[in-house]
């Protein structure tokens, strides 16, 4: 990540715990975040929260005291700050529940510079998401799609939808790139070389996907 630093790549480089709910962050960044001063410039705080509006109160309270020490200490060390929420692997969702999440951070005074959001295939729930965002923050960077794990034609589905709404930038994913590839290197069936070359090739289609969509959108807007 350091070797990429100003390379002109998007960093968005994580601090949480893996996994953990209530949220816990990386020892290495310290008590006060102070490991943050130590990042390059061009890196963005990537935090993830796996959360619900039906959480109990004790849970919202662990978890946005968290999310807040993190945020205000990105702010201080002139660090972007992206918030990525999951609400699905917590219970069940619907076209308003992450537009719900949205709204609740920001009524406690979080304002990330990037969301990172669970895919999703109902215009109506970006509709309801991007107006939450740009109700509280005109000045938003954007949103970015995660991926969980979902397999390349789920994935291009909700590429369709989110395409047609200019608040979503793009896609960050991990394992619909890697997670199969890795399982069969550590297992020794495939070569350094040819893991690389799967990899490349798998993210190159999400980008055609994504490019595809996203020209089709500006074509019939044309």
């Amino acid at each position: 990540l350091h070797a990429a630093s100003g390379t002109g790549l998007w960093i968005g480089r994580p601090c949480e715990w893996p996994g953990s709910r209530p949220l816990s962050l990386e020892p290495s960044l310290g008590p006060d975040c102070g490991g943050l001063s130590e990042w390059a410039r061009e890196n963005v705080v990537k935090v993830l929260c796996f959360c619900h509006p039906d959480d109990d109160d004790a849970t919202w309270a662990r978890q946005l005291a968290e999310v807040r020490r993190l945020c205000v200490a990105s702010r201080r060390n002139r660090l972007e700050f992206l918030l990525e929420v999951i609400p699905s692997k917590v219970a069940s969702i619907t076209t308003d529940t992450t537009a719900t999440l949205i709204r609740r951070f920001y009524a406690e005074g979080i304002y990330p510079d990037w969301w990172k959001l669970e895919p999703m295939d109902e215009p109506e729930a970006w509709t309801q998401v991007c107006g939450a965002i740009e109700d509280n923050d005109r000045h938003t960077r954007g949103i970015v799609v995660l991926g969980l794990d979902a397999p390349e034609e789920v994935l291009k589905a909700s590429f369709e939808v989110a395409a047609s709404f200019p608040l979503v930038k793009g896609f960050a994913v991990g394992r619909t790139i890697f997670g199969s590839v890795a399982r069969c290197w550590f297992e020794g069936s495939i070569s350094d070389e040819e893991a690389v070359d799967e990899m490349a090739k798998r993210y190159s289609r999400l980008c055609t996907v994504w490019d595809g969509a996203r020209a089709r959108v500006q074509e019939a807007a044309e």
